[in-house]
Parts: C-alpha cells; structure tokens; sequence
C-alpha cells in the first residue's frame, strides 16, 4: 500500500541533529519539560510571531536550537513536535517520555473515540475540564497526538491521570461496574429505507385555530413545506425551541413554509400553547392527537423534521441539527442537518444527508406506508422510483442506453425493467446488504427498499396505472453538459486522440499544464469525454512543480482523480478538498476501446474549488496485488493480499478495481487489538460498474491495521466475458489481462504543519 505516496507524506533528507547539550540552551530560556503546560506555550508564542501557530522562515532563525527540534525536517515546527522533540531528546530512555505513546493510552483513547472517527469532541469525554485541557490548540476536536502529548507532561509532572470507569487496563468496583454509555446522537439512516423520495398522503389537518385543510394546501404555492414535530413537555424540544423560532423567520423569505405538531395525543392545549408563547412562535400549530398525520409520515420522536418538497415527496427527515440528544449538549450545532437540506432543496441537489435519527422522546405510533400497494401508480410512486434510482443515468444525453423520465418510457422498457430489478442488476450496486436490521453505511446506496422493489414489480406485473398527475413529482433537471454545474476551471487533453474502429489500443498517457500560480483546493472534479463510448476509465494523477512527471500505471499507488463506469464525478463534503499544488502537472492515463466506428476523444476535467481552506484533505491510497497468477479454466480463483496502514487513517470510500475475470471483491481489517471486521464485501463484482463505495460516516482504522483484500477470478468457459479460458493470466494492462487494486480514500486533519507535507 503505497500511503506515502499516494499522501504526498513524504520529506526531506533529515539534517544532522546537534548533541543532546545544545538543546539545554534551550531548556534553559524556559522552554522545557518540566514546565508547565501554559508556560511551554507561552515560551513557543514568543518565537511564533506572526501567531499563526507554526514556527517558520525567518522565526526558525531567532535561536539556533528550533532546529533541532523540527522532526521532519519540513522547516516548519508546531506546538506538538516541539515537545515531542524535547520528549525524546532529554529522557529517551524513561518510558513516560518515549517516542512511541504507552500502549494502554491508545486503548484508552480508542475507548473515549465513540464514533470511532480518530478524534475527540467534547461530549466523548465525561468530563468538559478534561477536553479543555486536551484540545491544545483550540480547535473543538482532539488527535491522538494532542492527548498523548498532554497525558506525557502530565506524568513528568507527577500529575495523577484520571480513572475513567470501564475503560480498558482500569479495574472497576464490584460495588460501581462501568456505566453503559446512554448518551445518544443523530444517526444517519439509508434514507429511502425510511421514506425519503416517496408521496406523502394528503392528510386532513386541523390547526389550533379550527381550521381545516389538507396537508396539499400547506404546500401549494411554496417552494416547500417544513413540517416540525414537538412535545410539549419534552426537554430536547424545549431545547430546540429557539432554532424553530429561528427557522420559522429564515424560512418564509427562501420560499417556504413551516408547520408545528405536537404528535402527543395526551399532552394537553394549554401546555402546547405554553410551549409556543414561550418561544414567541408563530406558525400554524397542529394537535395530531389521532396520530394521523404521524403516521404517514412513520414518526419516531417529538424532535423529527420532515421537509416535503413542492410536490409533497420527502425530501429530508431526522434531526434539526446535532446540537442536543440524549445525556449530551453542545455550545453550537456542528451539523445542521434541516438547514443543509434546505439549502440542497433550493439548489435542485440531494442533500448530502437525507435521513438521520431525531434523539427525542419517543413515540408509539401505528406506521402507515404514504402509499398502499393496491394504490399504487405511475404517478404516485413508480415515477418516484425512477426519478431517485434511476434518470441520474437514464434521461435524454444520460450513459443509460435509453431514457426512462416518461410514463411511455417506462411502458416501453417494462421487460427490460422487471428483468434487470428481479436479478438485481439494476439499479447498480452491488455490495453486500448489511446484516438484520443494520443500516447501511454507504452514503450512496442506491438499491431499492424492499418496499420500492415489491411496489414496483407489482406495478410492471399488474395493469401498469397511470394514476392523478396532480400526484407527480417534481421533474428533475439535468445539464447537457456538466453535471455537477459549471466549474470554476477546466483542463483539456492538448490533442485530440484517433481511436481506431476495431480490435484494442494502448493507454494514452498525456499530460496538461495547470498554469496556476498558487495552490488550489479541489472540493470537486467532473471527467467528461468529447466522445463518450469509446473511453472505459481515466487514471489521473498530479506532478508538483520540479517533480519527474511519469506514467505511474494503472493508479497502483492511488489516483487524484478517476473515470470509470459509474463514476464520471464526484463532490466531496464542505470541509473536504484534495490539493492541487501551484504549478502542478495533470496526467491523464486514458484506455480506450473501439467500438466499430473510427472516432476521436479529446476529454476535459473540470474543477470545482473550495471556498477556503478545507478542514480536511483527502487522499487515495491502493493495495495492489501485482503477481498475478490465475490458472486456466479456473473458476474460483482466489487471490489475496494484505498490507499494514502505517498511520492513523479516517476512511471515507473504497473502489475495487480488476478486469473481465473479477468475480468478487472484498476488504477486511485486523486491528492491533486482534479484532477483526469485514470492512466491504462486493461479492458480485460487475467490470462494467466499478463503483465506488463512499461512507456514510468516515471509518477509523488505527496504526498497526492490517488491510486485506480477497479476489475471486472465474477464468473458466463458464465466464462468458472470458477473453480466453485455456491462457494463465498475469497482472497487465489490457482488458484480457487481470488487475486487482484496492483503492481506499482517506482523510487527514488539515493542521498547517500537515498540509505542508
């Protein structure tokens, strides 16, 4: 696995290091180990200043013992690598200051890091003073390195570190065992497994003010409607009082509506009303004390939000934000989850979360699908099915081999619809469902619910309705160009490629000046060829300015961008961004197959930039197995090849990669700790759709994992793609070859003194 490589995380030759006596001239101005912790910082602001928390340039040279301290020899010294330096220099041989951090501190802090993200926030801790102390610089998170470090001066000092009831290498009282932890937050949920993208019923509703009206008037004229649970005497909500008061003046000028309903039945009308003038709100008020409107909706708690699009489809449901739950509060929200999905509405995008959990007080309703099957049509639900899985591909100008954005489009390809729906090829995605009731990780998930998949097919199989389109969803519109929008630059191939009618090419390696003066942050990228049927993927990769620009293959030591079937584009979160450096070379590794017809390709990459510096940067490391050796006529040839993460990773997507042969695929993980985890299984690899894999939530894999990936190749005569069954098969580049590449996408916090390596 080449992660160095593949992060840019590579340095300069280190420069000899003075003897350990120079650093004492050092420790003698103050800045030493047995210093208190605001005393250290205090000594290394008043080398740092321009106070932007690094000491560089012309400040490395206010002492001649900085340099020493500078680890990785980057000519850029933090907080953190200071101590460590000292650490490792004044005592290396007491265990309390070595380089390497005890092993019961990794454990504890892998115990503390709940969602197992790599980083502490404050609810993760028991205690506000402990993260405090903790978050070093100030940040509102807590790396491994911060801790340690904190934890190392706390034991020179002779500082008692605190027990933490269950965690691991503590022994807990009989009389008090370890507490289970009962705090909860939002989760995010597979959002068509819970209504999203579906007609909600028109239910009757009746307002505190006796009004009657169907929920269709709340949403006509707008350009959408916030329907806003609460209970009256529920904490969480009393809590988010002030946001719905807030939300309820930013909506109305964006266009939209909101409604309040309190869905418990016992709560009485002077304690709603109490609920209401205590937070001065002021939108219509709904007592859905027969459950009704609660469940249509298939309502959970007091604290959910639904937001309906024009056309009465479930555009958003779960939690307001994140900043209250059960056992936790925060200053601020972090993830406004209902405002970003407003923000997607208003764009004509999927928000990037379309359902989480509302941590509240529960509700026991009866749930009611929006739709029955019976009642069914094209209108109502099919053509929402085919709007959210699958027009993104099949619409006018779309990879789909036909369009499906009509009711006589559907009609046409009712065969082909039920076939490839009952086999599971369509729409495409093909990791394995996730086990019981589990949710799925993956943020793009596009399978059917078993709800869509039963209503669909009993549509194709029945007399097909038309159904009221006064029941439709909204159209959905795509660009005959550029799919995620116009971007804000676009790099083109310096020539036009002549792909021949028949038979097979070679890789076209070419390459494309980025002329950019400074460094850029890539939030976004669109791969789009002048002549699509005839390129099969694009490998791109990025040469810093000076650098030997070569052909590095076929991404084996990760991609800075990719086109392959099913992946044309892609868009990270806000806050995340892969770097172009200023002055960078792009290539473009590009195969090509005929396809009967001469032709030319001259392809374009467009690039969308962050706003800012980004929170994170994002990475894309590979583990190659390049020897190959698959016997003929073999039809479960297994292959596998393991490698260890030497650092701590936040993954955020996997991509599986091989050729003709590939059968399955899977990825899985041994932790320093023994535990083992299946981290993504695609045990029905399809070549013609490498998809990638993108979590929900990134996933944490600490230094010292071991990755394993596993590959099924069926080379026999039963493999109908098989170019040749009685050949041994080896790595190569062609499709007749076989490749088998793991690629993981990772993130690391972009603190200065890591983006600058």
């Amino acid at each position: 696995m080449s992660y160095k490589a593949a992060s840019g995380l590579t340095h300069p030759v280190p420069m000899k290091r003075p003897a350990v006596a120079s650093l004492l001239v050092f420790a003698a101005a103050g800045f030493h180990l047995h210093a208190q912790s605001a005393g250290l910082r205090s000594k290394f602001d008043a080398f740092d200043s321009n106070k932007d928390g690094v000491i560089d340039g012309e400040e490395m040279n206010a002492s001649p013992v900085l340099g020493p301290l500078d680890l990785d020899a980057d000519g850029r010294l933090t907080f953190l690598e200071a101590v460590k330096a000292l650490r490792q220099k004044a005592a290396p041989a007491s265990a309390s200051t070595s380089a390497e951090p005890a092993p019961g501190d990794r454990r504890l802090f892998d115990f503390l890091d709940k969602n197992k993200d790599g980083r502490l926030v404050e609810d993760e801790l028991p205690r506000r003073q402990w993260f405090e102390r903790l978050d070093t610089d100030k940040d509102g998170e807590v790396t491994f390195e911060e801790a340690d470090a904190v934890v190392a001066r706390m034991r020179e000092m002779g500082e008692k570190i605190p027990a933490i009831p269950g965690a691991p290498g503590q022994e807990s009282s009989a009389a008090e065992p370890p507490a289970e932890d009962l705090s909860e937050a939002p989760r995010i949920l597979k959002a068509n497994e819970h209504g999203v993208g579906s007609l909600v019923a028109d239910v009757l509703l009746r307002d505190f003010a006796g009004q009657e009206r169907h929920l269709r008037d709340h949403v006509t004229g707008s350009k959408g409607l916030v329907i806003a649970f609460f209970g009256a005497t529920c904490p969480i909500s009393g809590k988010l009082g002030p946001e719905l008061a807030r939300l309820e003046k930013d909506l109305p000028p964006q266009g939209l509506r909101m409604i309040l309903v309190c869905p418990v039945g016992a709560e009485s009308r002077e304690d709603i009303q109490k609920f209401v003038s205590a937070h001065a709100l002021a939108s219509p008020v709904i007592h859905d004390a027969d459950g009704r409107l609660g469940a249509a909706l298939a309502a959970t708690t007091t604290t959910e939000v639904f937001l309906l699009d024009a056309a009465r489809t479930l555009f958003y449901r779960g939690a307001v934000n994140d900043q209250y739950g059960l056992g936790y509060a925060r200053e601020s929200a972090t993830r406004p989850y209902l405002r970003d999905a407003v923000k997607a509405l208003l764009k004509g995008v999927e928000p990037e979360i379309a359902a989480t959990t509302a941590p509240g007080c529960a509700l026991d309703l009866k749930t009611a699908g929006a739709v029955s099957k019976s009642d069914v049509t094209y209108h109502n639900q099919v053509e929402r099915i085919m709007q959210n899985r699958c027009v993104e591909c099949h619409h006018q100008g779309g990879v789909g081999p036909f369009s499906l954005e009509s009711y006589e489009d559907v009609i046409e390809n009712a065969g082909m619809i039920r076939k490839q729906v009952e086999r599971g090829a369509m729409p495409p995605w093909f990791a394995a469902a996730p086990a019981g009731d589990e949710e799925s990780p993956w943020a793009n998930d596009c399978s059917l619910s078993k709800q869509e998949k039963s209503d669909l097919i009993a549509w194709l199989a029945g007399d097909r309705p038309r159904g009221n389109p006064a029941e439709a969803p909204l159209k959905r519109a795509f660009s005959s160009e550029w799919q995620l929008g116009k971007p804000d630059a676009v790099l083109q191939l310096p020539r036009a490629v002549s792909i021949k009618a028949e038979g097979t090419m070679p890789y076209q390696f070419l390459t494309v000046e980025t002329g950019f003066t400074e460094d850029r942050w890539v939030r976004g990228y669109e791969i789009l060829p002048t002549d699509a049927s005839v390129v099969h993927h694009v490998i791109v990769q990025v040469h810093p300015k000076g650098s030997k620009v070569r052909n590095r293959g076929e991404g084996t030591e990760g991609y800075w961008a990719a086109y392959v079937p099913g992946n044309t584009h892609h868009l990270w979160p806000e806050g995340y961004a892969k770097k172009l450096p200023a002055g960078a070379t792009v290539s473009f590794q590009i195969h090509y197959t005929p396809n009967g017809r001469a032709t030319q390709d001259q392809l374009r990459m467009g690039l969308h930039f962050a706003t800012g510096e980004p929170r994170h940067i994002v990475h894309t490391a590979a583990v190659a197995n390049l020897r190959l050796n698959i016997p003929p006529g073999a039809s479960k040839h297994l292959e596998t090849k393991e490698q260890a993460v030497p650092f701590d990773m936040n993954v955020m997507a996997y991509m599986a990669h091989m050729h003709l042969r590939g059968k399955a695929f899977k990825f899985e993980v041994t932790r320093p700790d023994g535990s083992q985890e299946v981290l993504l299984d695609i045990p029905r690899y399809d070549f013609n759709w490498q998809l990638r894999y993108d979590y929900a939530r990134s996933h944490f894999l600490p230094r010292g994992s071991r990755v394993k990936i596993t590959a099924v190749f069926d080379n026999s005569e039963g493999n109908p793609a098989n170019p040749d069954p009685s050949k041994t098969v080896r790595w190569g580049s062609q499709t007749f070859d076989e490749m088998m590449i793991g690629y993981i996408e990772y993130s690391t916090p972009h603190k200065r003194d890591v983006a600058a390596r």
